[in-house]
């Protein structure tokens, strides 16, 4: 073979195998970089899916309930105390300095050391008392020695003064255990709930049936409009979704429900200090209104209980001057829950009077909160409206310009709509911010709820459980709901 011949042969042959090697590494290298390029792909993509499931669920999750420090709408600011007023003279100022001081030199601390054994000296205190003779009655003194050393027991009295730290005032129990409390206090209202989960769950949902579903809303109190709006939507979701199974079924009629409670109302109570147009620090107050029997008084010492446990400094004021005993009564629960009560020294005084001094004792104490409970024995709208219009307008005139914060509507869940003409009533006669249900453990009515909501335009903030100290909760929407259902 030529010599050309044979160089160009084995040159192509060595090209070739270049090519075939640039070709693999090539690939080699495409593939490492597809590699972990997918790589974080993936982990988009299910971090992704991730997020996406634990939205679906979130919406799926019900909302924690409502606590007091929820319910209550602002902390308390910090208060002046004898503490911070110390520090002035700028000798505790240098405690902090101090802390580092105690270089604990012996000499120095054992004259400290000598003070504080004089409270220890009863002992000796207690000797002299055996008549001078404490060494040489050694044999017949060490038997009665014994009893002296029990003496020492008198220092334990110090405990006398923890009594006073603890008068009778309890710390509340936890909204939460009292919502816990709620599906059994609730079973008669659980009947609504469930006796429409049973009609709509039981095959062949004819007109028969859904009639049955109405009477069963109106007979709970929800009201001829709520009715009519359940009753629309659930024929439609029901018919959309073409099955009898109690799990799917009881998921609608809940969702229904809870749209009826309408949890994105604002259910929050004014429970701190707020400053007036002029300057001043004046309280929250807050108005109780409602007709006698309702749990009016009760609720009013309840609350004030809630307050003084959130580190809230309250004031009572007795505007229901007409009742016997109303007065007594608050004071009662004033001296339950550590707090003053504003009164007056006679019957029949005039309630707008009271009213103002409330706030005049509230604003000179710094409290946070004064509450002022009203009569409600008023028997024609015109006599309500004069006395609770008064009330409001002279309290206001004790807040430097400032308003009324809440009125409160008390109301016997029980009462049906006996209790909805009187909200009606109070409406007319004063501006209501917020209702308070009583006795709800109580009804199979547990549609006043929605009805009054509706009716008045405002939230039901809290509810009555039960005749306990502690059976006053934040109202809890979904908590309500789920009660009606599984009672």
């Amino acid at each position: 073979m030529e010599p050309d011949a044979l160089l160009a042969l084995i040159a192509g042959g060595g090209g070739g195998i270049v090519v075939l090697g640039a070709g693999a590494w090539a690939w080699i290298r495409h593939r490492t970089r597809s590699g972990s390029s997918d790589q974080p792909g993936e982990d988009t993509k299910d971090s992704r899916s991730t997020s996406g499931g634990s939205t679906a669920t979130a919406v799926k999750e019900r909302p924690a309930a409502p606590t007091w420090d929820d319910t209550l709408s602002a902390p308390a600011p910090p208060r002046p105390s004898d503490e911070q007023t110390a520090p002035a003279p700028g000798v505790e100022q240098a405690d902090p300095a101090q802390p580092p001081a105690p270089t604990e030199p012996t000499g120095e601390m054992a004259p400290s050391a000598d003070p504080l054994a004089t409270p220890t000296a009863p002992a000796p205190s207690d000797a002299p008392t055996d008549t001078a003779a404490p060494v040489e009655q050694d044999p017949s003194a060490q038997s009665a020695a014994p009893a002296e050393p029990v003496a020492p027991a008198e220092p334990v009295a110090p405990a006398e003064p923890a009594a006073p730290v603890g008068p009778v005032i309890e710390t509340p129990e936890a909204p939460g255990d009292r919502m816990v409390r709620l599906r059994e206090r609730l079973s008669r209202s659980g009947a609504i709930g469930r006796g429409i989960l049973t009609l709509l769950t039981r095959g062949g949902v004819d007109e028969d049936t859904w009639d049955e579903i109405e009477e069963t809303l109106l007979l709970a109190d929800l009201g001829p409009d709520a009715t009519d709006e359940m009753m629309q939507n659930l024929r439609r979701r029901i018919q959309v979704l073409g099955t009898d199974d109690p799990v799917a079924v009881r998921d609608v009629l809940r969702e229904e429900l809870i749209t009826l409670v309408n949890p994105e109302l604002d259910r929050r109570v004014a429970a701190t200090r707020r400053t007036a147009p002029d300057g001043t620090e004046v309280p929250s107050v807050l108005l109780m209104v409602g007709v006698n029997g309702t749990g009016k008084t009760t609720t009013v010492g309840k609350l004030a209980r809630v307050l003084v446990a959130a580190e809230r400094s309250v004031v009572l004021g007795a505007a229901d001057t007409f009742r016997a005993a109303a007065a007594d009564q608050l004071a009662t629960w004033g001296s339950r829950v550590g707090v003053d009560t504003v009164r007056s020294d006679r019957d029949g005084a005039d309630p707008a009077a009271v009213a103002f001094d409330a706030v005049k004792e509230g604003i000179e104490q710094g409290a946070d909160v004064v509450i002022i409970d009203t009569a409600g024995r008023l028997q024609n709208k015109k006599g309500l409206m004069d006395q609770l219009g008064k009330v409001r307008r002279v309290a206001e005139k004790g807040l430097h310009g400032d308003t009324v914060a809440e009125v409160l509507l008390v109301i016997d869940a029980t009462t049906g709509q006996n209790g909805m003409q009187q909200a009606r009533v109070f409406a007319e006669a004063v501006n209501i911010t917020g209702i308070v249900l009583t006795k709800l453990d109580g009804t199979a009515k547990g549609g006043i709820v929605v009805n009054v909501q509706r009716e008045l335009g405002v939230p039901v903030k809290m509810v009555g459980l039960g005749e306990g100290m502690d059976d006053l909760t934040p109202f809890d929407p979904y908590g309500f709901v789920d009660a009606l259902l599984e009672g």
